[in-house]
């Protein structure tokens, strides 16, 4: 970044699934599951093709029809509550150390009540001083609605603020909200999409965030 476009940063927001949570796992094993149960002979590769946080653009995609896509919710639902995703290497204590430094927010795509009880799981539910989930807004990303309630909430100015996340929805939001962008590659398949949306700076891993952060601003 050119050192007229250097800023202080005052507060750091993340996506959850893929960037700090290891769950691409569990969440394509929950779709696989819900195709066969709604007779859709996709497979994992038709999953990486197609894969958006949100997930109803996936739905569109497999030609699901709208009618049917409450009873997908359901059985994807039931299914990712069988598995039992991790925290990313180093995201522990990364998160640790960066809330001694600034405040930190999670805007997510993920369900409240899925994202918060993996929250308590984590013993991570404090460490946001913010946290904004699917359907507390009616836009999803990469609409910046979702991150801005999060600003709001956090009461702090989008120039002074970074978002990290894994997708390329991911970079799309974080910048129409004046949010500079943090791109990780991550376990989902969202690598490529995500390096062609042009983040503020692309990292391939979590122990890179701390050098990144001080480079932003000096």
């Amino acid at each position: 970044m050119p050192a007229s476009q250097k800023r202080k940063i005052v507060g750091v927001l993340f996506d959850w699934d893929g960037t700090l949570l290891n769950s691409y796992a569990a969440d394509s094993a929950a779709y696989l599951a819900m195709f066969q149960q709604m007779e859709i002979a996709w497979g994992l590769e038709d999953l990486a093709q197609h894969y958006s946080p949100n997930w109803y653009n996936v739905y569109r995609a497999a030609g699901l029809h709208e009618s049917r896509w409450a009873a997908a919710d359901l059985a994807w639902r039931a299914e990712y509550a069988t598995q039992r995703p991790q925290l990313l290497p180093g995201a522990r204590r990364l998160l640790s150390d960066l809330r001694r430094q600034y405040p930190l927010g999670l805007v997510t795509s993920g369900d409240r009540g899925r994202v918060l009880g993996q929250l308590r799981q984590f013993r991570l539910l404090r460490m946001f001083s913010a946290r904004v989930c699917s359907g507390d807004t009616v836009e999803k990303k990469p609409h910046p609605a979702p991150l801005r309630l999060a600003l709001r909430a956090m009461r702090l100015s989008p120039r002074d603020c970074v978002y990290v996340g894994d997708t390329r929805e991911d970079v799309l939001m974080a910048r129409r909200a004046g949010v500079l962008t943090i791109g990780i590659t991550g376990p989902f398949p969202t690598a490529r999409k995500l390096k062609l949306s042009r983040p503020n700076v692309l990292l391939s891993s979590l122990s890179e965030l701390p050098a990144a952060l001080r480079n932003l601003q000096t």
